[in-house]
């Protein structure tokens, strides 16, 4: 089959490339598309993936979202007529999803935060729905997918975290930061403050944590923010000398795996660190979602509330990683994907 991946967030380029070299390895062709948002792009190029960029994001203006989504349907609906495309696959993209509803290709939708708004429109539009087991069922029937829904045991970052290995050369790059091997290494990842989910969330737990661990001068805080205007705000509430935050974007699973400690404002990165049994916290501000009390409630993942608890936190060096070992999920995913 011709398969065509569309890459609309920053945590999609690892999901997707691990997933595309398991379509390729059964003889398939993958063709790439991406949004330009957050880090999509860049990572994208890093990684080799030759994408055709389409869209932006919408912003906070609900007005803006909606005359960029049409757009964007448009212009990936026009790119896909002449490409022969047998089977579309999205991480809860919506744009690629309505435009293979339309243009009569069939498309698979991959999911795990059953509070995003948007789920009302891709559950829908996708010819089939893949979850994590401990979605919730209830939620299936909201969205219109309980009967074309499929779920695998584990969470996504196990599809490309599983044999993960440790880049050597990476070490040099945390040099170049300024981080020694000596120095506790914390990253922060914040909310998503143009996100549905996170309209109007003002986190001040992100700015007590910073102050906190910026005074001690071991610990090294990579700061990853969202979009440039998030950081140029964050860089002038907090000037700390050991507050980086990188010019261009860092390999996110080297990343996490170089890391005592990691504390995000959204998913993705909390539970790479999950799947590679380094210490995460979350300070997300919207409604929880399932995967993530999973992950609570077997040890993975703790969090922060409160000013109590950023408070009782002690950051140190780790004692090694402790990856979670699902080495199942991404055959099994891929197969979820792929049968007719």
């Amino acid at each position: 089959m011709r398969i065509w991946i569309d890459l609309g967030n920053s945590p999609h380029v690892p999901f997707f490339r691990a997933l595309a070299k398991e379509f390729e390895d059964r003889g398939h062709e993958v063709v790439w598309t991406a949004r330009d948002y957050a880090q999509t792009v860049e990572l994208a190029r890093k990684a080799g993936l030759n994408a055709e960029v389409f869209g932006t994001h919408g912003g906070k203006n609900i007005a803006a979202k909606a005359g960029k989504f049409a757009k964007r349907v448009f212009d990936l609906a026009r790119w896909a007529r002449g490409q022969r495309i047998d089977l579309v696959v999205s991480h809860n993209s919506q744009e690629p999803l309505v435009a293979a509803r339309v243009l009569g290709i069939r498309s698979v939708n991959l999911m795990d935060y059953e509070h995003h708004p948007g789920n009302h429109l891709s559950f829908r539009a996708a010819h089939r729905v893949i979850v994590p087991e401990s979605f919730p069922e209830a939620a299936l029937g909201k969205f219109g997918a309980m009967k074309k829904a499929k779920r695998f045991a584990g969470i996504k970052e196990d599809v490309y975290l599983s044999d993960h290995a440790t880049d050597p050369e990476f070490e040099g790059e945390l040099k170049a930061l300024g981080i020694m091997p000596g120095n506790i290494l914390v990253v922060v990842r914040p909310h998503a403050p143009e996100a549905l989910y996170h309209r109007g969330v003002e986190n001040r737990l992100l700015d007590e944590l910073l102050d906190r661990w910026a005074a001690d001068e071991n610990v090294w805080i990579v700061l990853l923010p969202r979009k440039k205007y998030q950081g140029t705000e964050l860089r002038a509430r907090h000037p700390q000398r050991n507050i980086i935050i990188p010019e261009s974007a860092l390999d996110g699973a080297s990343l996490v795996a170089a890391a005592d400690l990691v504390i995000s404002g959204g998913g993705t990165m909390n539970r790479e660190a999950a799947a590679l049994g380094v210490p995460a916290y979350t300070i997300f501000a919207g409604t929880p979602a399932a995967i993530d009390q999973y992950l609570i409630d077997t040890g993975r993942m703790k969090a922060i509330r409160t000013s109590e608890d950023v408070v009782a936190i002690n950051a140190r060096k780790k004692a090694g990683l402790a990856p979670r070992g699902n080495s199942a999920a991404r055959a099994r995913v891929a197969d979820l994907i792929l049968e007719d």
